[in-house]
């Protein structure tokens, strides 16, 4: 009996750190989401094909940016063992390969996006929502840039026990989004109302003082100076770049996989008509909301095994391990609940129209009865991360 106190009180030890570095990693993964969170809600007043063709450019545009942020997860996993294992020069050499590679995976994310364009009328959309989809494409792709090189930023700084200031960053980024929005979209302020092209416009803005100013942060920030790297122009190293594709690689492959899941379903939405595409727009954000709480927790989880496991201590990571994928379940069993009994309310904040409410709360549905499978999964390949235990959870 003793030693199952002693064990639940060692378990127990690991929750409150976990909770304190997942709550500014889930504020940063959130406002990503809240930037789609505010187009879609500012679009949708605007009407049904213009919130359709948003769904659609979204619904494939988030393949390449998912790829992107699983790759670049080896940023973090890196970063947080060489920090465990107490060399800050190894840390400071993955940030300065990371930026290149985040730069390089950005820029591959919006040409993927530039090579679709002109072939946007073969996902079998209606001629309208293509039409309004085209020129929003192109912006998007171009925010996909310094969207990664964002998120590198970010995975650096989050493994090394900083994670507040880039996300106070990104937090101010979604209210930089949300007033261009306003002033973009609607035409405020004697501008010209520019309706789905203005939400683009006002995403690769906010997204491209983020990324300046996260960079200024993590180049300036005095608790991150003693882990930047000895030579900023030495020569890059190919096998320090293998090295990060080993780790990130298997991992943005997994989140491809996943995404294209969700990304083809859309699609086939769109297929039924623009109210199909919609609901099925409002709803699946509404999930990736609720799963970034379960990513932020895993993200967590990664950072603080990859630091238990660069120091040795192999019994405390299956600990945090184990300890963070029973947070997430519960987390994840209160919104499935919401979504559930609340679909209605929910819905009716996005838009008006009496049939995509309906249609979209019975989407809701659904998604609440895969909420806890889904925070489990993400949490457990999370945390494995940690160890660069990255292959199997991929082919999983």
């Amino acid at each position: 009996m003793a030693k199952i106190i002693l064990t639940l009180r060692l378990w127990r030890r690991e929750v409150r750190p976990t909770i304190a570095l997942a709550l500014p990693i889930v504020a940063g993964m959130l406002s990503q989401m809240l930037m789609g969170l505010a187009d879609t809600i500012m679009v949708g007043r605007v009407g049904v094909v213009p919130l359709a063709a948003a769904s659609f450019v979204n619904a494939v545009g988030h393949l390449p940016l998912v790829f992107g942020l699983g790759l670049l997860s080896c940023i973090a996993v890196l970063t947080s063992q060489a920090y465990g294992a107490r060399k800050p020069a190894e840390a400071g050499e993955t940030l300065r390969h990371g930026l290149v590679l985040s730069a390089g995976v950005g820029l591959l994310a919006m040409l993927s996006l530039f090579a679709l364009h002109p072939f946007l009328d073969r996902l079998g959309q209606t001629p309208e929502v293509v039409a309004a989809a085209r020129n929003y494409l192109l912006i998007f792709g171009v925010s996909l840039l310094p969207a990664l090189v964002a998120h590198g930023c970010k995975q650096f700084s989050d493994a090394l026990k900083h994670p507040w200031g880039p996300t106070f960053v990104m937090l101010g980024g979604v209210g930089l989004n949300v007033f261009l929005n306003w002033l973009l979209i609607y035409g405020n302020w004697g501008l010209p109302a520019l309706g789905l092209e203005g939400a683009g416009w006002a995403t690769l803005i906010a997204r491209t003082v983020m990324v300046l100013v996260l960079m200024v942060y993590v180049l300036r920030a005095p608790a991150l100076r003693v882990f930047h790297p000895p030579r900023w122009w030495a020569a890059f190293q190919g096998e320090h770049f293998r090295r990060m594709l080993h780790v990130g690689g298997p991992v943005g492959g997994q989140h491809f996989f996943e995404v294209s899941a969700f990304t083809l379903a859309a699609v086939m939405m769109g297929w039924i008509g623009a109210e199909a595409i919609a609901a099925h727009q409002i709803a699946i954000n509404c999930a990736a909301m609720t799963f970034m709480s379960a990513l932020g927790l895993g993200a967590a989880a990664c950072i603080r095994v990859g630091h238990a496991y660069g120091a040795g201590q192999f019994r405390r990571t299956r600990r945090i391990g184990f300890s963070t994928v029973t947070m997430a379940a519960a987390l994840m069993g209160m919104f499935g609940l919401l979504f559930a009994f609340a679909g209605k309310p929910i819905a009716a904040l996005f838009i008006t129209a009496p049939d995509v409410v309906t249609l979209t709360a019975q989407l809701l549905i659904v998604a609440a009865v895969f909420q806890v499978a889904d925070g489990v999964q993400v949490t457990a390949i999370s945390a494995l991360r940690g160890l660069s235990d990255v292959r199997v959870p991929a082919v999983i």
